[in-house]
């Protein structure tokens, strides 16, 4: 009947199409596949952190903290280098030595310490170092020193039987007249700097020849002085030096 052949061709076709989609389906278990696999390289990935975990867990340290292996492992180097320093031993010849901040290194002192240095055979660093904390120590001593003599001068100068006592102020007027009188302006700077101003016998000095210039005994204006001598030999002794 042609109503059957109309109802009947389409079936065919309707049972057709399920078979387009099967391909696909057939496609599936790849597909399936891909994520097992992606779960996979998920869980290996997860073992670097597991692995991480233990060494942390073995260290237990912080980003930038040693462990202990670490330390010990410095320590040995450090206590490596020092012995390979002191197997070195002294050089042939020292470098010169720098002198610690505020402070001077003499020559002849230098001289005594590189004879010391060499016979405990000590290396160039391990010298330098004890410079750098002896030095200041013995500028500080060195400093202490000479002002305690500096004290030492003044009170003895105050209390000397021929020009101190109660005759100081009178004194001392006469040694300023002959520091006046032939004293330099470097001889006064040097003398204030280092103390020797107040040193007994510098004032003593100072005060004899303050007298011997005040007595009239030296005649200025080119006229021999008392007693054929000039001021010079009075205040030096010997002959006057000739210009």
């Amino acid at each position: 009947m042609p109503g059957e052949t109309l109802i009947t061709d389409p079936a065919p076709a309707a049972a057709a199409a399920p078979a387009t989609p099967a391909a696909p389906a057939a496609a599936a278990p790849p597909a399936a596949s891909a994520p097992a696999a992606g779960q996979a390289d998920g869980e290996a990935a997860g073992a670097t952190p597991a692995g991480g975990s233990d060494g942390a867990g073995t260290g237990g340290n912080e980003p930038g903290e040693k462990s202990p292996e670490q330390i010990a492992a410095d320590e040995a180097a450090a206590k490596a280098a020092e012995e390979a320093a002191k197997a070195a031993g002294a050089p042939e010849k020292y470098e010169p030595f720098t002198a610690p901040e505020g402070t001077a290194l003499d020559a002849a002192v230098m001289t005594e310490f590189e004879t010391a240095a060499r016979e405990l055979n000590l290396p160039q660093d391990a010298a330098q170092k004890l410079i750098d904390k002896m030095a200041p120590v013995m500028a500080k001593q060195q400093t202490a020193q000479l002002e305690q003599l500096r004290t030492d001068w003044a009170a003895a100068s105050t209390t000397d039987k021929e020009f101190g006592g109660d005759k100081l102020t009178e004194n001392l007027g006469f040694a300023r007249k002959a520091m006046d009188t032939f004293g330099t302006p470097e001889l006064k700077t040097m003398l204030n700097e280092t103390g020797l101003g107040n040193h007994p016998d510098v004032v003593r000095f100072m005060v004899r020849a303050g007298k011997a210039i005040s007595e009239d005994k030296i005649v200025t204006g080119g006229a021999p002085a008392s007693a054929n001598r000039s001021a010079a030999e009075v205040l030096y002794g010997g002959a006057a030096s000739k210009k």
